[in-house]
């Protein structure tokens, strides 16, 4: 079974016709458990989101700020598998028919195999990974593997990043570019900043993917400003915390859908 990489590339593309930003909402899967996970994922879509990006839990989350790793812990004590990854993924496609990616460290995929795990996350109606810590020149088993399943290679970029660098990057993602808006690991921010304006331009620069941008967005206004120059907003933190606040799990689902409602309102200009 094929992946959904084109369902990926239609939806960034439907966005941009209406002339606004795709939202981008991240959620660990296992949180606050597997059945709560899916409810969660569902609801940011009711609320807006476009796309759908599942965190698999991860015991050293390298870009994950407090508040995902709080998230994390509480999956990974609940046992949660790659497995209920897959299904994570398989049921909220199902219900919604969007877009829904995997965000994941490379050793899980490494340990649990290339081959294994493209295949099941294509089979599972997946449109690709996003893969933060797995280094271009390394990702050529990976890049098959997607390829052969038509899944999307999302690869991250960040400041720091010289040209000459985004140039080998864009070079063989797929999907969308995903552009880290600071140095620093994820979380809420008072002000996403001027970098992430500047990294867009120069990502564009060397490709005509879609330029995403991540790391600190968390409300509607963040995101309208965001929205003016990428091609989506990636918001998870957000979504993240609203859970953890929430007295009880059917209020985190609820949490989820208004703040998607909201940043929704935000990429299309109506915040």
């Amino acid at each position: 079974m094929s992946g959904n990489i084109q369902l990926l590339s239609d939806t960034l593309a439907a966005a941009k016709g209406e002339g606004r930003a795709a939202l981008i909402a991240y959620l660990p899967a296992g949180f606050p458990t597997v059945d709560g996970g899916i409810e969660a994922i569902k609801a940011a879509f009711d609320g807006g989101a476009d796309i759908v990006e599942v965190g698999l839990p991860h015991s050293d989350p390298v870009l994950d700020g407090p508040v995902i790793q709080t998230a994390d812990d509480i999956a990974l004590r609940g046992g949660v598998k790659i497995a209920d990854v897959m299904r994570t993924v398989r049921e909220t496609h199902a219900a919604t028919g969007k877009p829904v990616l995997v965000m994941t460290y490379w050793n899980p995929i490494d340990r649990y195999g290339v081959e294994r795990f493209t295949a099941e996350l294509a089979e599972a109606g997946g449109a690709g990974c996003i893969l933060p810590d797995l280094p271009v020149q390394e990702a050529g088993l990976w890049r098959e593997h997607a390829e052969k399943h038509e899944l999307a290679t999302v690869f991250v970029v960040a400041p720091s990043s010289k040209d000459a660098r985004l140039a080998e990057i864009t070079k063989v993602g797929t999907g969308f570019v995903y552009a880290a808006s600071l140095m620093g690991v994820t979380g809420t921010r008072a002000s996403v900043g001027a970098q992430a304006q500047d990294l867009v331009e120069r990502t564009r620069a060397t490709t005509d993917t879609p330029v995403c941008v991540g790391l600190g967005v968390s409300n509607a206004q963040q995101a309208a400003e965001v929205a003016r120059f990428a091609d989506g907003v990636i918001v998870g933190s957000a979504f993240v915390k609203g859970m953890l606040d929430a007295p009880d799990d059917a209020a985190g689902v609820e949490a989820v859908r208004t703040l998607a409602g909201e940043l929704a309102k935000g990429v299309r200009g109506q915040a």
